[in-house]
């Protein structure tokens, strides 16, 4: 996250701007959409752990991630800990983990540096 403020920092300095906050790069994060999944183009393990989604569903990133976790089998989690950083950020967020999910989701965010 550092990283992203230093670089976004540079950039606005670079076009005469006044840089954002670090809270106003937060908030932007929260609500940047996250890429959109077809429930049909997903794995099996990652369709039985979206159980109440139907067949043609689109779902956000960060949905994905949360019902993997939460729902999922191994595969359904080791699917959900490769989505981009920002469906997995937006997902740490999210309130109604289990607590062994909670835990599961903390620690790749944190293996991938989120």
């Amino acid at each position: 996250m550092a990283g992203v403020v230093r670089r976004t920092a540079e950039r606005c300095r670079k076009e005469g701007l006044g840089p954002p906050s670090r809270a106003s790069v937060y908030k932007l994060l929260a609500s940047v959409p996250t890429p959109k999944y077809r429930l049909r183009d997903l794995p099996p393990a990652v369709r039985d752990a979206l159980y109440n989604m139907g067949p043609g569903s689109e779902v956000p990133g960060h949905q994905v991630a949360f019902y993997c976790f939460n729902y999922g089998d191994l595969a359904a989690m080791s699917f959900a800990a490769g989505l981009p950083w920002l469906a997995l950020y937006q997902a740490l967020r999210l309130p109604g983990y289990r607590d062994r999910s909670r835990g599961l989701v903390e620690a790749v965010a944190l293996a991938r540096g989120i």
